[in-house]
């Protein structure tokens, strides 16, 4: 192992922050290292594995696909990318997919359609404390100074204003505003969950501006908040919503779902993506879909993400470091008042692997079909944890 930490550290960009363990296996809701030691894993490629490390559905879809094509351009139909769309409109209040290969690519694209749509008008609203990529033009539209210090100056054309200030935004409005672009849950934020009259109130904010809503559904879409898509949860209708992540369980896909007369705006030319709805990929896809766009599954998922708050509640009570639990679903957030770092290493120790994002705050993003039995044994972790801080 520590010969190829080492080749790593030769041969790759040092742009990570890697704990210095290679993963060589990963099954359910476990993996394990090139030492043998085995980990629960409730971060799943950060909210990527929703049904778990190596679902058979996806390794049999892939294995099959896999010798009949692998790749064609989209100067051509593609089938399984055609029943993926088809699958993805039914389970939405949408009319057309575009496909990319990551969430960033799904927001690039949503923010070229909505300029083109804009027709003149170009800047787009996104909300502090946002993240919606690392492109350039995505990294314009994230929210949080940190990640644009090395990279300024910035794309022009994205304003922040406050997550839940509704005043703040209409007086952000102007002459060249074409959209409003948000995540209904804050993911790299903090896993920050507005009310919902605050969202219904966006969405009227654009409807009565003439702007487009748009959603990014990258870490909360595909079953992660307990509906198909996050927006559900709120009674929200936007325009467009990205996706990625979920989307493929551990393939590289993202996509923009959008209204007819959105989507039409775009033309031959306007935009592409070479390997965007790609055979394999979207193969996979569909079987994850198959699974994730079932009621009684869902309905699972919001069972579960109810007992795993109600014991880290528990914890709450027991421990004064802990401040607020948070989240939907199996999206949750978990505020401290000391380093987040600190229990996530205690835990990664111990065979449990969490995430701590904004300094303060423990990140748990587990596989959808994660057990009640795996919740508590992560809960026994955390309790050791934080019994030791």
């Amino acid at each position: 192992m520590e010969n190829l930490v080492e080749m790593g550290k030769e041969y790759i960009f040092n742009n990570y922050g890697r704990i210095p363990k290679v993963i060589v296996k990963g099954e359910g809701s476990y993996v394990w290292d090139s030492e043998g030691k085995k980990y629960l894993d409730f971060v799943a490629g950060i909210a990527v594995n929703n049904l778990g490390h190596c679902p058979k559905e996806l390794v049999e879809a892939i294995k099959e696909q896999a010798e009949k094509l692998l790749h064609c351009s989209n100067l051509y139909w593609i089938e399984p990318q055609i029943k993926l769309a088809k699958k993805l409109v039914e389970n939405s209040i949408f009319d057309k997919v575009f496909f990319c290969n990551s969430g960033a690519e799904a927001n690039e694209a949503a923010i070229k359609l909505a300029r083109k749509w804009g027709n003149g008008r170009y800047e787009i609203i996104t909300m502090e404390k946002s993240f919606h990529g690392r492109t350039l033009a995505t990294l314009g539209a994230t929210g949080q100074e940190k990640f644009h210090k090395d990279f300024l100056p910035k794309v022009d054309g994205f304003l922040h204003v406050p997550f839940g200030d509704v005043e703040k935004l209409k007086n952000t409005i102007g002459p060249k505003t074409c959209a409003v672009l948000l995540e209904v849950i804050q993911g790299e934020g903090g896993v920050n969950v507005p009310n919902e009259e605050y969202l219904k109130e966006v969405e009227k904010i654009c409807k009565d501006n003439n702007l487009l809503f748009i959603i990014d559904e990258v870490q909360t879409g595909m079953g992660r908040t307990g509906k198909r898509f996050a927006y559900e949860n709120f009674d929200l209708n936007p325009d467009i919503i990205s996706l990625a992540k979920g989307l493929g369980g551990g393939l590289p896909i993202g996509a923009i779902l959008a209204k007819d007369e959105i989507a039409n705006v775009f033309k031959p030319g306007d935009h592409g993506s070479t390997f965007g709805g790609n055979p394999l990929v979207t193969s996979g896809s569909l079987a994850i879909c198959e699974k994730i766009f079932d009621d009684k599954f869902m309905q699972e998922v919001v069972d579960k993400g109810e007992y795993f708050r109600g014991k880290l509640n528990s914890l709450k009570e027991k421990y004064a470091c802990i401040k607020k639990v948070k989240g939907l679903g199996l999206m949750i957030g978990c505020d401290i008042d000391i380093n987040a770092q600190d229990i996530v290493n205690l835990c990664f120790e111990k065979g449990l692997i969490i995430n701590g994002i904004a300094g303060q705050t423990l990140r748990f993003v587990p596989p959808l079909t994660a057990t009640i039995k795996e919740i508590d044994l992560a809960i026994e972790i955390l309790d050791e944890a934080f019994g030791e801080v």
